[in-house]
């Protein structure tokens, strides 16, 4: 049982990203509420997006709404997808998914299944 994160790297300013999260072992990964966070260095956590496996419906955080979109993969039941645009130097950070293998985003931000994480760097 495995989450693991990819895609992330360095971009330039106003640049984009798509960052993949995988999800293997028994479970198909939409059929859960999966969340991406993000750590800065020297910052806490924090919570970017969720997306409800229950009615399809997503949340963002003020820092990235309208800029960052989540998705579950059409193509891949295991897979949900973070596709960053519009890049800014403060979106560099370590990105991760997690869930708690439940349907709704309500309390995301306690999630506790985690992935290891991919690095984004936004640089000129």
């Amino acid at each position: 049982l495995q989450l693991a994160e990819s895609g992330g790297g360095a971009v330039q300013p106003g640049g984009s990203l798509r960052l993949s999260c995988v999800g293997s072992g028994f479970f198909t990964l939409d059929d859960y509420a999966v969340a991406w966070f993000r750590q800065a260095p020297g910052k806490g956590r924090e919570g970017l997006s969720c997306i409800s496996s229950a009615d399809g419906s997503t949340h963002y955080a003020e820092s990235v709404k309208g800029r960052f979109t989540i998705s579950y993969d059409n193509a891949d039941k295991n897979t949900v997808l973070l596709q960053m645009n519009s890049l800014k130097p403060e979106d560099t950070a370590v990105y991760y998914c997690a869930t708690d293998f439940g349907r709704s985003c309500d309390h995301y931000s306690e999630f506790e299944f985690w992935g290891q994480g991919t690095n984004v760097t936004v640089s000129s």
